[in-house]
């Protein structure tokens, strides 16, 4: 009903700024743009941008990248993957191998 009152915002005085979403996605970005520069990459991905869908949640937008780029992405991500491994296994950490297959530290 149209005159019914609410508690959220005006959608005409919503700013991302008042999103918890908008900050994630920022600094997931700045996060990720940090890694592409340490690793050469930066000006593969021109279009890293965060962004908010419409009902508010933060996205990291990766765009579009060349062959060459998401090859050079996946042997980063593989490098990561195996160093990860090697540190666990080297700790003697049982359950290392499960642990680092999901990306996680003891």
């Amino acid at each position: 009903m149209q005159d019914e009152t609410t508690d959220r915002h005006d959608a005409a005085s919503w700013s991302p700024l008042d999103s918890d979403g908008w900050y994630a996605a920022r600094n997931a970005t700045t996060a990720l743009r940090d890694a592409l520069v340490r690793a050469g990459l930066e000006k593969d991905f021109p279009y890293l941008r965060a962004d908010l869908n419409a009902f508010g949640h933060g996205l990291v937008e990766l765009g579009h990248v060349s062959p060459a780029t998401a090859e050079r992405l996946a042997e980063l991500l593989s490098l990561a993957l195996a160093s990860a491994l090697q540190r666990l296994e080297e700790s003697g950490d049982e359950g290392a191998e499960h642990r680092a297959g999901k990306g996680l530290t003891p």
